[in-house]
């Protein structure tokens, strides 16, 4: 029960991932909103999983997950239940503070739990957990494209309804509390911050975040400038890219019984620098598929086996040191949001050149990865 309350908790956070990139060209045509505003909602979001990222892990080494879990979704069911009622471009950047603030708790509290759970083999384990984080980023996509009309307000009360069930279901589930083994003293804090592979593993996350964020919020803007319709550009980040990222969490889970996490983010390091180019250089809908979902395969493995070496590395502390290396991917979100947004202005053409902060930040993976392996 405790694997299932995970899973549902990583699947509401995959659908919420790809919520803000389905429904930015409804709310940009309602409100007039221009790609700068664009990455200014984006990076509103990244600040509130900054905040609770950062924050929440010592509460939940502390006080258990159950907690952290039933506020995080809590927070998210008031975000979505809020969000159709925006009247402009600050209140949405509000709810998307909101959304992140939600978003950030449950990927933190999710992923340690269930890191805590398979301990003997945590690599295929979290990568198992976070296929679902891949399901949901499918679902959010394709259920607006196909089902709902891309209408952004359907959408956020759909994911609302699922949130309020996967909050029922965590206040029954029988998650244990803390034990004390992993609790957090701020004694310790210093011996934590003093390593240097919590730093390499926090910069790997901050450029990973980048790049799979990125694909998330503007893949879609950019291939509707592209020429590509609008229903189109959902179904190839639904079916191409978020596809990509759960069919790649399946097929790299047993081989991490055998490959070295670190081998295995090194290799998809290169992949993601080769399909997030190539995925930019096309107006064909169907090669942007293909690139698309090359680059989810590229980054599937990235996120949970970048977290199981964490867990790996620091058996105390384990949820903060998560808490600090999730921040700063989701710092990461936010500086890169600000950087698309920027280069791009007021003109969607431009998102083409801004885009190519993706697979420049996958390059810089690559580095860090080496001096990673250097240091572990």
């Amino acid at each position: 029960m405790l694997i299932a309350a995970a899973i549902l908790a990583i699947f509401v956070y995959g659908m919420i991932a790809a919520m803000l990139g389905t429904i930015l060209p409804d709310l940009s045509r309602r409100f007039q909103l221009t790609p700068e505003q664009n990455g200014n909602i984006a990076l509103a979001q990244a600040l509130g999983l900054i905040v609770a990222s950062v924050s929440v892990g010592p509460l939940m080494d502390n006080y258990g997950k159950k907690p952290g879990l039933v506020l995080g979704l809590t927070l998210i069911a008031l975000a979505l239940f809020l969000l159709p009622k925006s009247r402009g471009y600050r209140s949405i950047m509000v709810y998307l503070l909101l959304l992140g603030l939600g978003g950030g708790i449950i990927v933190t509290g999710a992923n340690a739990l269930v890191s805590d759970i398979g301990a003997e083999r945590r690599a295929t384990v979290l990568n198992f957990l976070n296929l679902f984080f891949g399901l949901g980023g499918l679902a959010t996509p394709f259920i607006s494209a196909n089902l709902l009309g891309r209408n952004s307000t359907r959408l956020c009360y759909t994911v609302f309804g699922l949130s309020v069930l996967t909050l029922a279901i965590h206040l029954g589930a029988p998650i244990p509390p803390p034990t004390g083994e992993r609790s957090f003293q701020f004694a310790q804090a210093g011996d934590l911050v003093g390593q240097p592979a919590l730093w390499l593993l926090a910069l790997m996350l901050f450029l990973y975040v980048s790049c799979e964020v990125g694909m998330w919020n503007w893949l879609p803007r950019h291939l509707i400038a592209q020429g590509i319709p609008d229903s189109k550009a959902l179904n190839i980040l639904s079916l191409g890219f978020a596809l990509g990222l759960l069919l790649g969490r399946v097929a790299v889970a047993p081989v991490l019984i055998t490959v070295a996490p670190e081998t295995v983010t090194l290799a998809a390091a290169i992949l993601m620098a080769i399909t997030t180019y190539l995925a930019l250089q096309t107006r064909s809908a169907r090669i942007s598929w293909i690139a698309a979902f090359c680059a989810g395969l590229a980054m599937a493995p990235v996120f949970p086996t970048t977290l199981a070496i964490v867990g790996n590395t620091f058996p105390v502390a384990t949820a903060t040191a998560m808490g600090i290396v999730i921040t700063s991917g989701w710092i990461g979100l936010a500086v890169s949001s600000r950087i698309i947004g920027a280069i791009a202005g007021e003109d969607p053409l431009r998102l083409k050149k801004a885009l190519l902060v993706l697979p420049g930040a996958s390059l810089l993976m690559v580095v860090v990865n080496l001096v990673l392996r250097a240091v572990l």
